[in-house]
């Protein structure tokens, strides 16, 4: 089965993103880092989830995350599913910090329990049928607005949204954006890009 290994997220200061990470997420082997002034500008067309058990972490990788230099899109708050938050990080990737659950159990303990990319594309079903073909298993299909893959065996949790419903999700303006998606996925599939413009690397580079 196909599985993502890290992420590698292409930024204008290398130094002051890794600083950004390990303060605001305590990441540093699921995300990696490339210099890069490739020209990008609006929505990425992507953003990252980090899924967690309760409330209190949310509202702590919020607090740490807005401390360590990002921006608020959304406020950590309840919702029909769970609670969360969106910020978007000094290199302008956006990250969601969810938990399905609306109450605390305990403690932040800071632990992240899934980290899932969502890749908002333009054609669903073509989209789906493209990572099936590369090895990916689909867990959950919900025809035209969300398609995940199994995670399972993976670093990173692959998902499929619709491009603009994403942007929507994120709190961004628009989902209009052009030029580098400043983002390589890193899995054990081979090199390719998707029919978004999303480059996958080998891992093992």
């Amino acid at each position: 089965m196909t599985s993502i290994e890290h992420l590698t997220l292409e930024v204008a200061d290398t130094a002051a993103a890794q600083r950004f990470y390990a303060d605001a997420f305590g990441l540093d082997k699921q995300v990696r880092l490339r210099a890069s002034d490739a020209p990008t500008s609006g929505f990425r067309g992507f953003t990252v989830s980090l899924i967690v058990s309760q409330p209190s972490i949310v509202n702590g990788l919020f607090g740490a995350a807005i401390d360590a230099g990002a921006t608020e899109l959304k406020p950590a708050k309840k919702s029909l599913w769970g609670y969360g938050g969106v910020v978007q990080a000094p290199d302008g990737t956006v990250w969601q910090l969810a938990s399905s659950s609306k109450k605390d159990t305990g403690p932040d303990s800071r632990q992240i329990d899934e980290i899932v990319l969502l890749l908002g594309v333009a054609d669903m079903s073509a989209s789906k049928q493209f990572y099936v073909d590369r090895g990916l298993k689909v867990a959950k299909s919900f025809g035209g607005k969300y398609v995940e893959f199994d995670g399972s065996s993976s670093v990173v949790k692959l998902s499929l949204y619709p491009k603009r419903g994403l942007a929507k999700v994120a709190g961004v303006p628009s989902a209009e954006g052009s030029g580098s998606h400043r983002l390589a996925v890193g899995g054990d599939a081979g090199a390719f890009t998707d029919p978004d413009g999303f480059v996958w690397e080998s891992a093992a580079d």
